[in-house]
């Protein structure tokens, strides 16, 4: 009977610390299947030029038109609201290919002879970043914004962090990515969440 007793006892710790191990490796498991870039790749996805988004304020100036020109924010649904046009589409667009849309506009509904328009973005849509970071939270973006820099702003790693691989959501990809970082300083974009996960080994 003891013996019984003893071999039901061992069973039962090994049971809970393969449960124990399956869960600590279960964030590790989920992560596996996860599209993986290095930070060279990331950032060559930002070589062709901003993208504007909703909750980036422009500064948009029709030159020699003072009554069109002014500061306008990209609303929820992509679109910019400006005098004498219907609403335009700036989400997706560059600055310079949005200027020229909203120049077009005015020409073809002949507001304006010869309209030149500049772009300026005056206030980004923020960033987020989560984990395993001392202040985990929404923060604002300031331009060519590296990863280092966005840890220092939510005061640090704390002690459990992975420095190794990132978790990274980008506006436009279909799901997040794990970013390896090696290679260049890892850039950061307006809209980006990144998770610092906590290291396992």
């Amino acid at each position: 009977m003891a013996g019984g007793t003893r071999l039901w006892r061992l069973a039962t710790v090994g049971a809970a610390c393969l449960s124990s191990s399956t869960a600590i490796l279960a964030p590790v498991a989920a992560q596996a299947g996860t599209p993986i870039l290095t930070s060279l790749q990331s950032n060559s996805e930002l070589a062709e030029g901003y993208r504007l988004a909703s909750g980036d304020k422009l500064k948009i100036t029709v030159f020699d038109e003072p009554t069109l020109s002014g500061e306008f924010a990209i609303g929820v649904n992509g679109d910019i609201t400006m005098p004498l046009v219907d609403p335009i589409r700036g989400a997706g667009q560059t600055s310079k290919a949005l200027a020229k849309i909203i120049a077009d506009r005015l020409a073809a509904g002949q507001y304006v002879l010869n309209p030149r328009v500049s772009v300026e973005v005056l206030e980004h849509r923020p960033f987020y970043i989560l984990g395993e970071v001392n202040k985990p939270g929404e923060y604002p973006y300031s331009g060519d914004l590296t990863f280092e820099q966005a840890v220092a702003l939510a005061g640090g790693f704390t002690p459990r962090a992975n420095k190794k691989v990132i978790l990274m959501r980008r506006e436009g990809w279909a799901s997040a990515k794990r970013i390896k970082l090696d290679g260049p300083a890892l850039k950061v974009a307006p809209g980006d969440t990144i998770t610092v996960r906590e290291s396992f080994f």
